[in-house]
């Protein structure tokens, strides 16, 4: 038997201003317990006032996710004996950039608002063929992953754009785009994408990561958005900041084996953005970001000349592919 020694975030705007933490100690827990068992346990023996949402119990419905010691993730999923083998207090607080109603239960009313604004379906063109659609097996094996996502906002609880950037779509959504758009029997692809290319799109996300490290279904959202970004460019949507920057930073690397970070934000940019930034510019070079073009600090030419022929081998291999 374990136990685990609980601090929770605990917050009912009926009757308080600001919110607390209280502490619990729960005795008697099976080995296997979860994060999600001594919860419940704290609710149905010690304090029935805790409010948190649960289900299945068995990583599948995506209702407990939580922030656990300052990341999301599912409660039900996560064993005590992994997370705190040496009885460590755990911090469990509700799930971020959403309003919380009532101790660990947030308002999901962004997390589906945000979902529909990428329109989570098929549009089909034409008449249906008398049976079915058939789609590639390999399509349907590669879709399988942003397919595997049971929507339980744990990425967009820790997503750091939307901390700054209400707009963001977030990963759930952007996820669940590129698995529609990349359908082969989705007739409207280069449409969507034009949609999602705009402000609080897929040029939006800083690739910070964090929604790979704590989706529970290794969906890797971020990875589907860039895939999206893939799928822009190709339809030759490449009319705004993002795309320009890929290319030009490509282009960069690929020509003289080294990013010219002077000339790369005024190609992506413009000249307009590049003189109201100028102050930021000469912080940066003064803070040694940029680094101006001194002897010695480019590559030699049999060095650019690796770097253009891996260049080639994979643009070869995208154009296989």
């Amino acid at each position: 038997m374990i136990q685990a020694n609980l601090k929770v975030y605990r917050y009912n705007p009926q009757k308080e201003q600001e919110p607390h933490y209280d502490t619990y100690q729960v005795e008697d827990l099976p080995d296997f317990a979860t994060l999600l068992d001594a919860l419940i346990k704290v609710r149905e023996e010690m304090d029935g006032t805790l409010a948190m949402r649960c289900s299945c119990r068995s990583a599948v419905c995506g209702s407990c996710a939580f922030r656990v010691n300052g990341h999301a993730k599912l409660g039900c999923k996560i064993k005590l004996s992994t997370l705190a083998p040496n009885g460590e207090e755990i911090r469990v607080d509700p799930m971020g950039n959403m309003k919380v109603i009532k101790d660990l239960v947030t308002d999901m009313d962004m997390f589906w608002d945000k979902l529909r604004q990428v329109k989570p379906w098929i549009e089909l063109e034409g008449e249906p063929p008398e049976r079915e659609y058939q789609v590639p097996h390999s399509k349907m094996v590669e879709l399988q992953q942003p397919m595997n996502c049971i929507m339980c906002g744990a990425c967009v609880s820790d997503c750091t754009v939307l901390e700054e950037d209400s707009k963001f779509l977030a990963p759930a959504a952007l996820a669940k785009a590129y698995r529609v758009i990349d359908d082969p029997r989705h007739s409207k692809a280069k449409e969507w994408l034009a949609d999602l290319s705009g402000e609080g799109g897929i040029w939006d996300c800083t690739r910070c990561l964090e929604c790979v490290q704590v989706c529970p279904k290794d969906v890797a959202p971020m990875d589907q958005i860039i895939k999206l970004r893939e799928l822009a460019i190709n339809a030759g949507l490449t009319d705004n900041i993002g795309a320009k920057h890929v290319l030009n930073f490509t282009k960069s690397v690929a020509h003289t084996g080294v990013l010219d970070e002077r000339t790369l934000p005024i190609k992506a940019a413009g000249l307009g953005w590049a003189f109201k930034n100028m102050g930021i510019a000469i912080k940066a070079t003064l803070k040694g970001k940029i680094k101006p073009p001194l002897p010695g600090t480019h590559p030699s030419v049999t060095e650019v000349k690796d770097i253009r022929r891996i260049h080639a081998e994979l643009e070869e291999g995208k154009a296989k592919s």
